[in-house]
């Protein structure tokens, strides 16, 4: 059997001369197909003698392994040239992909976080996945409380020791306990519940400030949160403090604001910070006193945009999201 020796060197002679892909296949078909000098001297094996059938084999073996890697190196080559020239039609009118636009709940995460930087909070994002203390225990929630229960809260492990947090009231333990006092911040990021209606989600997102200082007062957590709602709104907002209850705070307080023809509506959570709570964390309250407040970011951003049902942020609909921004 006499094995051609300049199977290589005519392979790479005609594929330099190849300018697409109908020619490269053409030429891939006249070397390793079905046709090819090649495919019958590995036909002919058969009829010879076991030892040189073995021979043999194994030189037309490596000489289809280092066609077959020269063919798809030339093909590699081609497509890149292809792309880059050849099959490039200038006067075709080009494709618009449309670029990405920040997410309703996210552009309204940044306006509230935008004004509390400008006036000197620190921003602090914290765990999402949260053990019982700084979820709970830390925040003064005694241990029947019903918001430890499952039909709550997402826990993670059997001994209801690591959850989903309820709260980004957890971000301001650990700030505490790590950066001491005193203590100006804001904590923005998503909250878990088992919760689900046109005004609720097992996911949403929260904002909470707190403020520790030795003269923390709750009459400047009420000027700190009418400043903040006429800043949102961008007009002077009405609105009123009703008595309330957190584990966290005392006194606690829900604020509402009367919004056009849908009458007073609660828009926050507030209240002094609870003896309890500062204790946990190493601060004295004969020294230091402090106000925290909470908002759902999702509830402001319905009011700000006028949507009527939450579930809607984040139904993926780009006719509904289109709607804030015109460049999606």
């Amino acid at each position: 059997m006499q094995i051609p020796k300049d199977l290589i060197e005519k392979a790479n002679d005609k594929l330099s001369r190849v300018a697409n892909s109908a020619e490269f296949y053409q030429v891939r078909s006249a070397f390793l197909g079905k046709s090819s000098q090649l495919t019958q001297l590995f036909g002919s094996l058969r009829d010879l003698p076991k030892e040189d059938k073995i021979k043999f084999a194994k030189e037309l073996n490596a000489i289809k392994s280092e066609l077959e890697g020269i063919f798809e190196r030339a093909f590699d080559s081609l497509g890149s040239s292809n792309q880059s020239s050849a099959n490039l039609d200038l006067t075709l009118p080009g494709i618009d992909h449309g670029l990405g636009t920040l997410h309703p709940i996210s552009v309204i995460t940044q306006k509230i976080t935008s004004y509390f930087e400008q006036n000197h909070y620190s921003v602090f994002f914290g765990n999402e996945i949260e053990s019982d203390f700084f979820n709970f225990e830390a925040l003064n929630f005694p241990a029947n409380h019903p918001a430890r229960q499952m039909h709550d809260t997402f826990y993670l492990d059997d001994e209801q020791k690591y959850l989903m947090r309820t709260h980004t009231s957890n971000t301001q333990i650990h700030a505490m306990m790590k950066y001491g006092v005193p203590l100006k911040m804001l904590s923005p990021g998503r909250v878990y519940r088992c919760d689900s209606d046109n005004t609720h989600l097992p996911m949403f997102t929260q904002a909470e400030g707190l403020v520790v200082d030795q003269n923390a007062s709750f009459g400047k957590l009420k000027g700190t949160l009418i400043n903040f709602l006429n800043h949102f709104f961008d007009q002077e907002m009405e609105v009123r403090f009703r008595p309330s209850y957190f584990p966290f705070t005392e006194p606690s307080a829900e604020v509402d604001i009367r919004f056009g023809k849908k009458g007073w509506l609660e828009v926050l959570g507030c209240g002094m910070v609870h003896p309890n709570v500062l204790i946990g964390c190493g601060v004295d309250p004969n020294q230091f006193t402090g106000f925290a407040f909470g908002m759902g970011i999702e509830r402001l951003a319905m009011l700000y945009y006028g949507v009527e049902d939450i579930r809607d942020f984040y139904s993926s609909n780009l006719e509904f999201l289109k709607q804030f921004n015109t460049s999606l």
